[in-house]
């Protein structure tokens, strides 16, 4: 199935912010780099060092993000993981930056900086331009779900932070102001603060994307509400495998599963239903393939309306006083159980046949037989649809009616 419309929305969303990004991330380096001229401060070099480093990670994501919705006869499930990989490199990006930011503060010296007022302006904004874009980005990639953007918008507040510290060493050395704290200046103490945000920062993206790129599963909350929405199909009798992946912000589900019907008409709608519904409840669903397995049947449950306990079948199906449900071994055909009960919807008002035929369901039932024909019926739709193979009798006794179906299902 073809990734839907909301999905390539998605898509180029993602891609236009990151274009955006890239565009930004230059804009503060050039200016950054005129002021660091302009006024020969340390700290706005370090930080033009840092937008120039960001506007090459910002390039390598719009490249990535590009490339991960397309396919090749070599990648025929697409690169998706190339925004998980982006998001490693802009956690090591991260880290060099911190690096450098740290480097610069700590081992910085020389002369006096000229600043100006212009500076510390155009550095503030710089700064909330910064943070803004930052929000806007991660709040986008949660919404969509995109590694990449996220990693984005929390590298954005990693530059927040560190744009901070230069401006406030900039407008210290404006205002000529020197603090020093058991030794230690407030360049080093806000450069301690930055450290720990980056650290905590690049080692999330990296464990998220290192995760996804090893194959690692889906979320335990995403995968079982799939399992649920697979159990509730009434034809599946079993689980028998269920695996699930992230690549990228898409998801790539598969799943064996047993059904009780030998119709391969059934049980291919069976798996289309099982598809529908996973794609219908949850978020990103790139491809989902079912694998179906018939159910061994050792014994078959048959139920057959009785107007009597002496064993006469009903004419009603609905109406009947009792059914006989039968246990019969396919092996040698021989009963295994027989029991007699009473009907519990006999005299109910009102759509007594379908809450009939929903109860037998229940009981497990795989086989009946009927004297009418309610094929066209309610509770025949019910009964076909859980795949209980329905016989109309020719018979009126409870013993040739059973022998009657045996010989019908040799």
């Amino acid at each position: 199935m073809a990734p839907s419309s909301s999905g390539h929305d998605e898509t180029r969303q993602i891609n236009r912010i990151a274009a955006y990004a890239f565009l930004l991330n230059l804009a503060l380096a050039v200016m950054k780099i005129v002021l660091a001229y302009l006024s020969g401060s340390l700290a706005i070099i370090a930080s033009a060092i840092d937008s120039a480093t960001d506007s090459v990670a910002s390039l390598l994501i719009y490249a990535g993000v590009k490339l991960s919705t397309k396919k090749t006869r070599k990648f025929p499930l697409g690169l998706y993981k190339l925004e998980n990989l982006a998001s490693v490199l802009i956690a090591i990006f991260i880290f060099i930056a911190g690096y450098e930011i740290i480097r610069e503060i700590f081992t910085a010296g020389g002369g006096i900086p000229h600043i100006r007022i212009p500076d510390i302006v155009l550095l503030a904004a710089g700064s909330l331009a910064t943070l803004a874009f930052g929000q806007y980005a991660i709040a986008v990639g949660r919404k969509t779900e995109s590694p990449t953007l996220v990693a984005e918008g929390r590298h954005r507040q990693v530059d927040f932070l560190s744009s901070m510290v230069v401006l406030i060493s900039v407008v210290s050395s404006y205002l000529n102001i020197h603090i020093n704290v058991s030794g230690l200046t407030i360049d080093q103490l806000g450069a301690a603060l930055i450290l720990l945000f980056i650290v905590r920062a690049g080692w999330e993206l990296l464990f998220d994307g290192m995760r996804v790129l090893l194959d690692a599963t889906i979320d335990f909350p995403t995968m079982d509400k799939i399992r649920k929405i697979i159990r509730n199909e009434p034809l599946v009798v079993g689980i028998n495998s269920l695996i699930g992946r992230n690549a990228g912000r898409f998801r790539f589900i598969q799943a064996t599963i047993t059904v009780d019907t030998k119709d391969l008409n059934k049980a291919h709608q069976i798996s289309e239903d099982i598809e529908k519904k996973i794609r219908q409840q949850v978020t990103h669903i790139e491809k989902v393939i079912i694998h179906y397995e018939p159910r061994e049947r050792t014994h078959d449950r048959i139920a057959l309306p009785l107007e009597n306990r002496k064993g006469l079948i009903s004419g009603h199906f609905g109406e009947a006083p009792y059914f006989s449900i039968v246990s019969v071994r396919r092996s040698d055909n021989t009963i295994q159980e027989q029991t007699l009960i009473e009907n519990p919807y006999r005299q109910v008002g009102t759509a007594k046949g379908i809450r009939v035929a929903e109860w037998l369901v229940a009981q497990g039932i795989e086989q009946i037989g009927i004297k009418e024909d309610i094929s066209l019926k309610g509770p025949g739709y019910v009964l076909s649809s859980a795949g209980v193979e329905i016989h109309i009798l020719s018979v009126d006794h409870l013993g040739e009616a059973i022998l009657e179906i045996i010989q019908n299902s040799s």
